[in-house]
């Protein structure tokens, strides 16, 4: 991932946040200040939050989540905040602006604590899948898996795209939320519970919409669906690495191409803010249609009038279209 030094401004946003400047709780909300540093953290606080919290998202609608970098106004609000929810790992500059702001650890969540993260995966390495290999599994105990630690430099960061591994976090939440606002702690608690009912769902229906698919291979513009993958029995076949922006070669877009061609894969997946040149480049080669399949790291245009739940349901579907699943 693209790494970004935490600006110059640190003393000015420390400043900032003595002063109480920096959220949007501050803007006449009165709730718990929550800041979050990109979607699927957003759309948890929201949840578990209700209408008690006012929330901050660092990463702006439409903004690629991996580059992002931060005002001097942000970094105090990372200081500031009642609850912060980030991804370590994940975006840099928070990261960084963590570290600086030393916060409370009951007030701080990370939504990889409680998660077995996965290796990164070289997009150019292709193993394929075969017919019975171990079914979905949540244990996530495989030579991919680590237990969690604080450097996730060889670490798949997209770890929400998976449900299952956004339960540990909102219990995590709740928790935060009521040793910050301690006279809500019961309804925090039920908004987290009724949160992990719905991700279980969602979890079954992928479980059971992808059991029976035609294929297990699905061609996507960059590695962000190895947990998707994992938990479900597919198998991922990545243009471009972790980082969208990292260009594949002319030979690893040759070598992509035959593979679409030798597994008579039908549908090449573009995404909703990542340029889709490099996946129409394969679909064109290869006579391949082109859908959509959202990583969700951040809402588009197209997406606003939506959330996690009902974004991941539409990958659903597309992934049982292009995979002919039954």
């Amino acid at each position: 991932m693209k790494r970004s030094a935490l600006p110059a401004l640190v003393v000015s946003a420390l400043a900032l946040s003595a002063c109480g400047g920096g959220t949007s709780g501050e803007d006449g909300g009165g709730g718990v200040r929550v800041v979050a540093s990109f979607y699927p953290a957003q759309f948890i606080a929201e949840r578990v939050g209700g209408d008690l919290v006012d929330i901050e998202t660092l990463t702006s609608p439409g903004g690629e989540a991996h580059d992002l970098e931060l005002t001097a106004k942000q970094i105090g609000a990372v200081q500031s905040a009642d609850v912060l929810v980030y991804l370590d790992g994940f975006q840099t500059a928070v990261d960084e602006a963590v570290e600086q702001a030393d916060r409370d650890a009951a007030t701080t969540v990370d939504l990889a604590e409680g998660v077995d993260l996965l290796d990164a995966q070289d997009p150019h390495d292709h193993e394929h899948s075969h017919e019975g290999e171990e079914s979905h599994d949540h244990s996530h105990e495989s030579e991919e898996s680590h237990d969690h630690g604080h450097d996730h430099g060889d670490v798949d960061p997209h770890l929400w795209l998976d449900p299952a591994n956004l339960e540990p976090a909102a219990k995590s939440l709740a928790d935060a939320l009521s040793e910050a606002d301690p006279d809500h702690a019961d309804e925090y608690a039920a908004n987290a519970q009724e949160l992990v009912d719905d991700l279980t769902a969602l979890d079954e229906e992928f479980a059971t919409g992808l059991a029976t698919c035609e294929r297990r291979d699905f061609v996507t513009s960059h590695a962000a669906f190895a947990y998707l993958a994992h938990a479900y029995d597919l198998h991922q076949l990545p243009i471009a690495g972790i980082d969208p922006g990292a260009e594949p070669t002319t030979a690893q877009l040759g070598e992509i191409t035959e593979l679409v061609q030798t597994e008579g894969i039908t549908t090449i997946f573009t995404e909703t803010l990542a340029s889709p040149a490099l996946a129409e480049t394969v679909a064109r080669e290869t006579g391949a249609t082109t859908a959509t399949l959202d990583p969700i790291e951040g809402l588009a245009d197209e997406t606003s009038d939506q959330d996690y739940l009902s974004i991941m349901r539409a990958n659903l579907a597309a992934l049982q279209k292009a995979n002919d699943c039954r």
